[in-house]
């Protein structure tokens, strides 16, 4: 089976957040079960494109409206990945260095699917399934069954993998011309509440719709931004599959990135040297239990109650514990968050900004990782810190609720019901009352660093619903 995987992101070539983790691990996996898995993604300016060789397999034209566009695909030739990478170039509009954040987002990811289905109606074979993810590749679906240029990949199945149904991409109908001609009766697949909405057309037209877990797949049937009903309408073509971790990436015993390696036979002291070094770097005490947060400092993530949390823990415990964070974001949190350092040195500091050494040098040093998530339709957070003896405090959401069990039912985790500073603030107190438990704490680490949350199910769990 060949299976073409569109996205905006996959690691290590492009990554925002969860999508490039996902996009970066799942073909890999599907290719090792015996099929044909590509990703083809935008040529953005990032340091993978300069420092890997790439051919050129297709130079053409696009059009977007009344503009026609150049574009150049190029292959990655040494498969560093595991699998097929295939990187549209679209001068002046994906030749950039971030993935989103343009005020021409939509031209930019339209221009992209454009060019990409101009590109495989050229082959001489069909695919076996095209499978998008999230809103930047919404509009294949639709595209393909009916814009009469694309005719020839209408056979084609379609699966649209949900991320994260906050973004939509949606845009006014002013333009509508950039999509290639179709039959305009077919307009009301484009539409949702007064705008042409690209998530919405892709749950419409494609033909399965999976979200990443399947807690998620109940929430947004009432908290989806607006689609609540179209998704419940779309319910029997939908599934929920839980999301993985590359294992092969995400390995205490081998991760170069850490300041020492270790596994579940010299668990502790490993975790041990890791908390000293960093400790060290961040001027924290690697006596005291450490707390840290690894993220987006948005809303979604209840950061903006961060500073509020962490100021009043630290507060309470009388400087008995550590915090340290990792992230950016909306600018005022970071602001705060830095703040913060002034008041309690020695022990607590902040890192802003995105650091994938640092972040995997946290996972294996901390004690405690705090997701109080207001969205959460996977996490793969919660999964890396299992994966490194890091013990999860999460609110019992989406795919956090799929993963964690709280220590209070025999479980591994500290869960909470909501984002709130009173309840991750209790939260936190628990894992205070835990960790003064070396015994239970030891016992924790070793049964979560041995769970298996690795792509190898999920993987096969897409090639069923590809088959059915």
């Amino acid at each position: 089976m060949e299976i073409i995987h569109l996205s905006a992101e996959c690691y290590p070539i492009a990554k925002v957040g969860g999508l490039g983790d996902v996009v970066g691990a799942l073909p890999k996996y599907q290719n090792k079960l015996g099929h044909v898995a590509k990703v083809v993604m935008p040529a953005y300016q990032t340091r993978f494109l300069r420092e890997n060789e790439f051919e050129v397999v297709y130079d053409g034209w696009g059009k977007l409206g009344f503009q026609n566009f150049p574009v150049r695909i190029f292959r990655e030739k040494t498969n560093k990945l595991g699998f097929d990478v295939f990187l549209v170039h679209i001068a002046g509009l994906m030749d950039r260095e971030n993935v989103y954040g343009y005020g021409d987002d939509t031209e930019r990811f339209l221009a992209f699917q454009i060019a990409v289905l101009d590109w495989m109606a050229q082959w001489e074979h069909k695919p076996d399934v095209i499978h998008c993810h999230d809103h930047h590749t919404g509009l294949v679906p639709f595209m393909t069954a009916y814009c009469s240029q694309f005719r020839k990949l209408s056979s084609v199945p379609t699966v649209l993998t949900i991320h994260n149904g906050q973004y939509q991409g949606q845009f006014g109908w002013d333009k509508l011309h950039y999509i290639p001609p179709f039959d305009l009766w077919k307009a009301g697949q484009l539409e949702w509440k007064g705008a042409i909405n690209p998530l919405a057309a892709a749950i419409k037209c494609s033909w399965r719709v999976t979200t990443v877990s399947p807690s998620y797949l109940e929430e947004i049937r009432y908290n989806a931004n607006g689609l609540e009903s179209l998704l419940s309408q779309e319910r029997g073509k939908s599934v929920g599959i839980l999301n993985g971790i590359d294992n092969e990436v995400w390995d205490p015993s081998t991760d170069t990135m850490l300041y020492k390696p270790y596994s579940i036979k010299i668990l502790e002291a490993g975790k041990k040297a890791n908390k000293e070094a960093l400790c060290s770097v961040f001027n924290l005490d690697p006596d005291k239990p450490l707390f840290t947060f690894i993220g987006r400092l948005v809303g979604e993530k209840g950061a903006d109650l961060l500073p509020d949390i962490f100021y009043s823990a630290l507060l309470q415990s009388n400087g008995e514990m550590n915090v340290l964070v990792l992230g950016s974001g909306d600018p005022q949190v970071e602001g705060r968050l830095n703040h913060l350092k002034e008041a309690f040195p020695g022990n607590y500091n902040a890192y802003i900004g995105y650091n994938e050494q640092l972040s995997h040098q946290i996972y294996a040093g901390a004690d405690f990782l705090l997701m109080p998530s207001r969205v959460e339709p996977c996490g793969l957070n919660q999964m890396y810190a299992l994966r490194y003896g890091t013990i999860p405090i999460v609110r019992r959401i989406g795919g956090l609720k799929d993963t964690v069990i709280d220590i209070g039912d025999n479980g591994f985790g500290i869960c909470h019901d909501q984002t709130s500073v009173w309840d991750v603030g209790h939260a936190i107190d628990r894992a205070l009352e835990l960790y003064a438990d070396a015994k239970k704490v030891k016992e924790i680490r070793k049964f979560m660093m041995q769970l298996d949350h690795s792509w190898d199910k999920a993987a096969q769990q897409y090639i069923n619903l590809y088959q059915i």
